[in-house]
This record gives structure tokens, sequence and C-alpha cells, in this order.
């Protein structure tokens, strides 16, 4: 009989959390296989405690004394998981997710359709009135605006992004594809991918891991994959401060950098050479700071002022 741990790593969001953990109990269970939730306290301020409809259930949780992230947070999860289950599989979800009723069902029917496919992404809503042009669309349409429908690594420009956001769902995208990267926001692996290529890199601690976590899986010969049968709503970026906060700028700049020079060719380094002199002429405090860690190897966490 096949395992699946699910991962939630909680950072303050308490309400998120629940409603998070609510919508994974309505979920429909794959026949013939155990379920589990772990959930990860990443350091929040007041400790996160399961309300008691979730005591006899397979919900399991586990405290970090200190924010380790979103590498760390997940390490530490995937760790207990695989640990006290021998988990099969694992599905990361970030705490301010929630799902269509057949979600977990269809992520394991993709896993069984291909052994080679080592990580599944679904089909990534905003969460309705959580669009980033929220006044754009209808009552109607909330709800089926993508945040991600398959990713891409744009080399040229150092950058990575998600296909489809901000359109409406037409069925543009209901063919399932490789991608080049599959979002940390949700994402379905097979637990023999990690045996292969380690858990995250707690160098990035937010932002990029999950496109340097689906590189070294192309490189162990994986294929990743958009599942559009998959349904996910997802309200966006609240945990790092918003879309253009200073530690979402910090850490992007810092870990694309990284990025390249694990990744790159000589043309990719020379263009993030010349991106790390705009963000040293900025005048930006937190934009310099991201070249200077970077040099001075001063990854994982940082304070940012």
């Amino acid at each position: 009989m096949s395992h699946i741990s699910v991962i939630l790593v909680h950072f303050n969001k308490k309400e998120a959390t629940l409603r998070c953990l609510y919508s994974l109990a309505s979920l429909q269970k794959p026949l013939g296989v155990k379920f589990d939730v772990v959930v990860v306290d990443n350091g929040s301020k007041k400790v996160f405690k399961l309300p008691a409809f979730f005591a006899s259930k397979k919900y399991h949780l586990i405290r970090s004394d200190s924010n380790l992230g979103f590498t760390g947070g997940n390490n530490m999860g995937i760790f207990y998981a695989i640990e006290k289950y021998n988990s099969d599989y694992l599905w990361l979800v970030n705490d301010d997710t929630t799902f269509k009723k057949d979600c977990l069902k269809q992520l394991y029917i993709a896993a069984c359709t291909n052994n080679n496919w080592g990580l599944i992404s679904p089909k990534i809503y905003f969460t309705p009135t959580k669009e980033f042009h929220k006044n754009s669309y209808n009552k109607d349409q909330k709800g089926r605006v993508f945040w991600f429908a398959g990713g891409v690594i744009d080399w040229s420009h150092l950058t990575a992004f998600h296909k489809g956001v901000d359109e409406l769902d037409r069925g543009q995208f209901d063919q399932v594809s490789n991608t080049d990267f599959c979002t940390g926001c949700s994402l379905f692996m097979r637990r023999e991918v990690l045996e292969k290529v380690g858990f995250f890199d707690k160098r990035y601690f937010l932002y990029f891991e999950d496109v340097d976590f689906s590189l070294k899986t192309l490189k162990a010969g994986y294929q990743l994959i958009f599942w559009p049968k998959a349904v996910v709503w997802h309200d966006n970026a609240g945990s790092s401060g918003g879309v253009g906060s200073k530690i979402q700028v910090y850490y992007q700049e810092r870990n694309r950098t990284l990025l390249a020079w694990l990744y790159g060719d000589f043309k990719t380094k020379l263009l993030a050479l010349r991106l790390q002199y705009q963000n040293l002429l900025s005048g930006v405090s937190f934009r310099r700071k991201a070249v200077f860690d970077f040099y001075l190897r001063q990854f994982g966490k940082q304070i940012i002022i």
C-alpha cells in the first residue's frame, strides 16, 4: 500500500492554515493509499495548535523554534515524514492554499501514469479576491484566474515566471505538459527523487529554491509535469510581505545570482554580473545587500532593514 505525506509549513497565518487544513480534510482519498498530514510550525510568533477536530485524525504537528524559511521548514517536514511513515510520495503545499476535492486523487493518478515523472504541479488559480488585478474580473470569473499553469526559466533575463498568470481559464492550459520547473506552492514528488537529488538547498531560504530543486531533478533524469486535472487556489505571497516587498526583492536578487552561478552558462553569468552592478548603483540598501551577501557567502536567512 502506497503512503502519501502532505507537508504544510505554517508561519503566523493561523486563519489561512486552518482553512488549508479543513480543505485537506475534505479531499477524496485515492483507493489503497494511506494519507497523513505533517504541519510544521516554522517559528511562528504564537505557537500553533491543532484544533480538536484534527486530534484523532492523521494530522501531526512539529515545531521549529526559529523561522527556517521555505527550504528549512519543508526539509524538516519531509525528514519527519520519511522517518515516521517511509512515505512513497510527498506533497508540499503552501499554508495559504485550498483544493478541489479530487486534487490529491488526481496528483496520485499522475504519479502512477509514468514512473519517470519525478515532480508534478497542478493547475493553480488565485484565491478569489486575491488576484493581482482583482478589479479586472467579474464575480463569476474570480476563482478561475491563473496563478500557475506551468513554469518557464528565462535564462536570457535570469528570471523564472509562471505561464498563464492573470489569464482567465478558457481551456488554454488543459493539456498535460512538461514544465521548466514545478512550483513549491503545490509540489507532488516521488520519494525516490529525494534519494537521488537530496533535500532543498538551504542557501536559498526563500525564492528560487523550487527552481533549483527542479533543475536537480531534471539532471537526475526525471521529467517535470504540469497536470491540469488537479486544481489548487492560492492567496499569493502573504508570508514574505507581498509582491515587491524588501524581503521578496532581496531574496530574489541574491538567489537568482546563485542560480546563475550553479546552472548558467558563461553568457548567463555575465548577465548576472550586469544585474548586480545595476543593483549596486540603484541606491537601494537591500538591493546592494543582496550583492554583498552573495560574495560574502551570506546565504540562508538574513536580516533585511
